[in-house]
């Protein structure tokens, strides 16, 4: 019988979506809520959801490439720091080299020969380095502006969501009872497919997904409520 592994490797663009869907689909809905506590009119709403999601999206979109641009130097930095000691202190380059292979318990004499090989080429040398003395994969080139575009776009995606039940009714009322089902719906989704992707329990993870988007809308609405 033949074997297939099963492994799923979270990509850059997963995880923005994840955190871009994850955060627009729960901040407007408790906005929205809190609101409905508080206020008469579907319009106000509907306008500060929207204010909101912009809002949202623009500061997700600059944290995300924030992050990004912070990851590409971090790397760069210590990429420069690992090449000025493979031309510097080769020796003691190589020592390190062979203490991840004895951390494999690679014999002695396969850690020599191993390390004289890896040796010869600067750039694998230096990569092999980043990667498995520092833990550090190498960032696309442009991953700043893919994390912007991805994380905005996905919260914008997501903050449409809890809006639509007060597009199509009259009363803050209705609309949080319509808003309320809808995204629900689109969490259990959401958490469903994004723990099904890391290989955990996609119920739980959907339930928990679930749980976080009621207790925000919950205590939102509450305050504004008591506030009122």
């Amino acid at each position: 019988m033949e074997h297939e592994e099963k492994h799923f490797t979270a990509s850059a663009i997963m995880k923005d979506i994840v955190i871009g869907m994850a955060d627009g689909l729960t901040v407007p809905f408790a906005l929205a809520a809190g609101l409905s506590g508080a206020v008469s009119d579907n319009g106000l709403i509907i306008t500060a959801g929207i204010a909101e999601v912009v809002a949202g999206s623009i500061a997700m979109g600059l944290g995300g490439y924030m992050a990004g641009k912070t990851e590409v130097e971090h790397y760069n930095a210590e990429y420069k720091r690992e090449e000025h000691e493979v031309d510097n202190v080769p020796e003691k380059e190589k020592e390190e080299v062979k203490e991840v292979f004895a951390a494999y318990g690679i014999s002695e004499r396969l850690q020599d020969e191993l390390a004289e090989e890896l040796s010869k080429n600067k750039t694998h040398w230096i990569d092999f380095m980043m990667k498995f003395e520092l833990g550090m994969e190498k960032p696309h080139p442009h991953r700043a502006t893919q994390s912007a575009i991805t994380i905005g776009t996905a919260y914008v995606l997501g903050g449409i969501v809890p809006l639509v039940g007060y597009l199509v009714t009259d009363i803050p009322t209705n609309g949080l009872i319509l808003s309320s089902i809808i995204t629900i719906i689109f969490l259990f989704v959401f958490g469903y497919v994004k723990t099904k992707l890391t290989g955990e329990s996609p119920l739980v993870g959907a339930l928990k997904t679930v749980m976080i988007g009621i207790l925000a809308a919950s205590a939102a609405y509450v305050i504004a409520k008591l506030i009122s």
